[in-house]
């Protein structure tokens, strides 16, 4: 018990120290300016659009639903011969 208390001590001491060490830093104005250049965002006219677009919708869940058929039936097969193997 003693040392489940002495390791909990060091725990509390070491989260101090890193705590005080370990300051925010912000960002300086130029590296901020060039990755808001970088990052593109598209228009809300846009956005909008896309979501609007219902073929595109159903396609993109479609294809999500597929592949995560395919991934669960090829686990199952998987799971099945691994079993399969180590019962004979």
């Amino acid at each position: 018990m003693a040392d489940k208390a002495s390791r909990l001590d060091n725990l509390n001491a070491l989260e101090a120290q890193l705590a005080g060490t370990l300051k925010p830093v912000a960002p300086s104005t130029a590296s901020r300016s060039g990755i808001q250049k970088r990052i593109r965002l598209p228009e809300a006219r846009l956005l909008s659009t896309r979501l609007s677009d219902w073929k595109s919708l159903i396609a993109v869940f479609g294809g999500v639903m597929s592949a995560a058929l395919v991934l669960i039936t090829v686990t199952r097969a998987l799971f099945f011969f691994y079993r399969r193997a180590k019962a004979g």
